[in-house]
């Protein structure tokens, strides 16, 4: 029994009971002597003996106890203050401790890894009977991990409530181990923790003031580094911006010249009214007029000073609406936002109404029933309104393929071209034909990655300067933002460091938080964080 239970190697095993409530082992002591915790001088003096019981780990599946005989020892310093103790096993007891060693070390890890209801679902499963406010208090109890000098330190914030509290979670990005967890992000907080942590070398961070300023104020002699995923990401939703601003010239039919009169064949005039008859109706419609109403009343007010919260207020907007209508340049860019112009049930059933609605199917009701036969999944509806253009003309246009969505050529312009198929290399360039500012802006990401993947952080000027030089307003905002943490920025397309293992741990940290169902205190998640990765 020793041999397969080492925890119990320092006592004598007298029974072991098989009961309907587990496995009840009976044990005294082999040692004839124990030392005062207190004085720590040996004495084999008994006092008294008493039965104790310890919860230990499940044999075969049934929970186990172990029922001590211990002793109660006089002590034989005469100047120690203790004049009694109970004698402690090395590996099986400890003062007060109601489980072993080994089980407590169990329940531990189960509580940081499930919580508290899983893990007691857990552990009644191993045969261990346990409740889900203990396993919380053993995962309070456990101390905090050392925290040596952390060369290079990871900063990040995550959300404790969104949009409402935020915290801190500090890694050392040499172990990619978290070795604190702040309560806030503000920059006082981070100050007074790289201050009493000295010794930090280099800080990755995002592009957030507030750690900025933390990093210059409390360990002015470390290098900044500003990650390499934020950057691109800042990027990735400013070239979405110019999309979306000139997507409208993707749009546009060719200009011809007014003394040239072309003569148009038959299906370039259907589509053409079936388009206009398409505009005027998007034109129109009501979440259109609502857009063109609220970008006036936001413009008028921008114009008389007042700010995005006041605005906000007055036109019962939320901040975010009224931030996105303030700095819009004009409505056109507004219908033109990936919000406006997602793609519809209908679009891969455009070809096929066109051509039975030609062959003279012009019954919407049976060729909803048709669709449905193919796998559309849309309403009546849809389809009767999408024909209804049609009647007017008398005819359906040829089926010519939509313009791309802002999200889509977004995402080819920011994909490398070897990720690509032919068809989408050949859609991008046709893209980049009708719009010279996308051309510009296309080739900006291009050389924009080519610094971030090389670590060319030494032409980072050259770039910002060719950028300014072109017509992208978005773009600008972009490079005037780089310019304000300009160090940062270069440290972070130069040296190797970047701010991957934390973006782990914030990803982490939101799986903790699903397990707590934000019912439980920040001291919890911060032991978790802390001892659980």
């Amino acid at each position: 029994m020793r041999v397969l239970l080492p925890h119990l190697a320092g006592v004598d095993i007298d029974s072991v009971d098989a009961t309907a409530g587990g496995v009840r082992i009976r044990a005294s002591p082999l040692s004839t002597s124990a030392r005062c915790p207190m004085c720590g001088v040996s004495s084999n003096r008994v006092h008294s003996r008493y039965g104790r019981t310890l919860a230990d780990t499940a044999i075969a599946g049934r929970s186990s106890y172990v029922v001590l005989q211990v002793r109660r020892f006089l002590c034989s310093n005469s100047g120690c203050d203790r004049r009694t103790f109970v004698e402690q096993i090395d590996g099986l007891t400890k003062a007060y401790a109601r489980t072993t060693p080994l089980l407590r070390e169990i329940l531990e890890k189960i509580a940081l890894a499930l919580a508290g209801r899983a893990g007691s679902r857990l552990a009644s499963t191993l045969g261990v009977s346990v409740g889900r406010s203990t396993l919380l208090r053993l995962v309070r109890a456990l101390p905090d991990p050392p925290t040596g000098v952390v060369t290079v330190l990871g900063i990040d914030d995550f959300a404790l409530r969104r949009r409402h509290r935020y915290g801190t979670v500090l890694v050392d990005m040499d172990t990619h181990r978290p070795v604190d967890v702040l309560a806030d992000r503000k920059a006082g907080t981070v100050t007074e923790w790289l201050t009493a942590h000295p010794g930090t070398e280099v800080i990755c961070r995002d592009r957030a003031g507030a750690y900025a300023e933390a990093a210059r104020t409390g360990a002015p002699e470390a290098i900044e580094v500003a990650d390499r995923w934020h950057l691109w990401h800042n990027l990735a939703e400013t070239v979405e911006k110019t999309v979306a601003a000139h997507h409208h010239c993707l749009k546009k039919e060719p200009e011809s010249a007014p003394e040239l009169s072309i003569e148009r064949t038959p299906s370039e005039q259907l589509r053409i009214v079936a388009e206009q008859v398409h505009v005027t109706r998007q034109e129109s419609s009501i979440l259109a007029v609502r857009t063109k109403r609220r970008f006036e009343a936001v413009t008028a007010l921008k114009n008389e000073g007042i700010g995005i919260r006041t605005i906000a207020r007055e036109l019962g907007l939320a901040r975010e609406t009224v931030r996105r209508f303030y700095y819009a340049s004009s409505v056109e860019e507004l219908l033109g936002a990936p919000r406006a112009g997602r793609p519809t049930m209908l679009d891969r059933f455009a070809e096929y109404l066109h051509e039975h609605f030609n062959n003279g199917h012009t019954s919407a009701a049976a060729l909803y029933e048709e669709l449905r036969t193919l796998g559309y999944r849309g309403s009546y509806s849809s389809v009767r309104d999408y024909l209804r253009p049609f009647r007017r003309i008398g005819a359906a246009p040829p089926s010519t393929p939509k313009v791309p969505k802002v999200r889509r050529i977004t995402s080819w312009m920011l994909s490398h071209p070897d990720n690509l198929t032919d068809d989408e290399q050949i859609r991008l360039k046709q893209v980049l034909a009708s719009c010279p500012h996308l051309e510009a802006a296309a080739r900006h990401v291009t050389s924009f990655a080519e610094m971030l993947t090389e670590r060319l952080g030494a032409q980072l000027n050259s770039w910002m300067s060719a950028v300014s030089a072109d017509d992208l307003p978005h773009l600008h905002r972009f490079v005037r933002g780089l310019d304000t943490d300009h160090a940062a920025v270069r440290n972070g397309l130069t040296l190797p460091y970047s701010s991957g293992a934390v973006e782990g741990h914030v990803n982490r940290i939101k799986m903790l938080k699903r397990q707590m169902y934000g019912r439980a205190g920040f001291d919890l998640l911060r032991k978790r964080i802390l001892l659980s990765g």
